[in-house]
């Protein structure tokens, strides 16, 4: 796959577009050296890519993926971490936060790209995401008590909401780690794929998404997002508010045209 244009966000995060799919996004963690582990600058990189991606209204699907061959991303950087003073650890906080809410609340679909180990941070990443698309050999897990804390980048939250109360509760309280299979059969990934194809399915699934309406993947997004949690009524206004936002567009309006003249459409993505 040929890359067209690449945006370099410090050292360890890289934004791609590919040739044939100008409205895919691929952000890529690259800090080989430490598979991946997310250290200060790094978690500032990623906060900073996820700004730039979410005002670009050319990018209708997000794809994270890894430059590591064995690892999505192992978590925090511990070994960066026991240098850290309490006052370094608490001054730290709203930089790694801000990476993990930053893919959270990208406004378009984002999907994961995982093989390898994604654990603690690693995971939370892949968590933040809409769709999880890991090849057989993915490993997972939230480690975190493990090591005297506790998930900090939305684990917590994001786990029970995929897989229910109770399993998260295992899950975060054994720490223990999950394989492909068992993970893909928990739901704690949503495809599973052969060795060495997340990336390219995970690309291919993100121009399949980018094919639709930028406003209605937005919209849509949005309204799953804010339903979650909220009594049924509650979420049919949330809904129907989203609805709305869309329903006058530009889009909608080319959608119906291009439906009725049995042709492609040409989003004005407004």
């Amino acid at each position: 796959m040929t890359v067209t244009s690449e945006q370099r966000f410090g050292e360890f995060v890289v934004v791609r577009r590919h040739e044939g799919q100008d409205h895919v996004a691929e952000l890529v963690l690259d800090r080989p050296k430490a598979m991946n582990a997310v250290s200060t600058d790094m978690a500032r990189s990623i906060a900073a890519a996820c700004d730039a991606l979410g005002a670009d209204r050319e990018v209708r699907a997000t794809v994270l993926t890894s430059s590591h061959e064995r690892a999505f991303c192992v978590g925090a950087d511990l070994k960066e971490r026991n240098s850290f003073s309490d006052a370094d650890l608490v001054r730290q906080r709203p930089t790694a936060r801000a990476a993990y809410t930053g893919v959270l609340e990208l406004p378009m679909p984002v999907i994961a790209a995982v093989h390898g180990f994604a654990l603690g941070g690693g995971f939370e990443l892949a968590l933040a995401c809409d769709v999880i698309v890991a090849d057989a050999t993915a490993v997972v897990g939230l480690p975190e008590v493990s090591v005297g804390v506790i998930p900090g980048g939305g684990g917590t939250q994001l786990l029970p909401r995929r897989v229910g109360a109770a399993r998260a509760a295992e899950l975060v309280f054994s720490a223990r780690r999950v394989e492909a299979a068992e993970a893909r059969e928990l739901g704690l990934v949503d495809e599973l794929v052969e060795a060495g194809r997340d990336r390219e399915e995970a690309l291919a699934l993100g121009a399949r998404i980018a094919a639709n309406s930028p406003v209605g993947l937005r919209a849509a997004k949005k309204a799953l997002r804010l339903g979650q949690g909220l009594d049924l009524r509650a979420g049919l206004e949330v809904e129907d508010a989203a609805w709305r936002s869309v329903a006058f567009s530009g889009d909608r309006a080319e959608g119906v045209a291009a439906f009725n003249e049995k042709r492609r459409p040409d989003w004005p993505g407004e």
